[in-house]
């Protein structure tokens, strides 16, 4: 369970129901497919990403901050992919 990191998950991004699958095929989260971010994510700060039902998908790093993706292009990239839950499903083949 990720209710263990306490303080180290405080920022934390919600993607749209139609960017999830994109995020947990290792793509980047584009203005688009935000749906909310916390409140004072500064640009470079590593975030948990949820769907908007609150369920973990997981963790990126902020590429802009939150005043900046409220004016940024909705093609613009706003959180850069670190890693997801469907990361053990693509690679099980090559784990040993």
């Amino acid at each position: 369970s990720l209710s263990g990191a306490g303080p180290l998950l405080q920022y934390k991004v919600w993607v749209k129901p139609g960017s999830e699958q994109s995020f947990l095929y290792g793509n980047h989260v584009l203005k688009s497919g935000l749906g909310r971010i916390t409140e004072n994510t500064a640009q470079y700060q590593g975030v948990v990403v949820y769907s908007m039902a609150d369920v973990p998908l997981g963790f990126g790093v902020a590429a802009k901050s939150t005043q900046e993706c409220r004016k940024v292009d909705p093609m613009a990239i706003v959180v850069f992919h670190q890693a997801d839950v469907g990361e053990y499903v693509r690679s099980e083949d090559t784990l040993t």
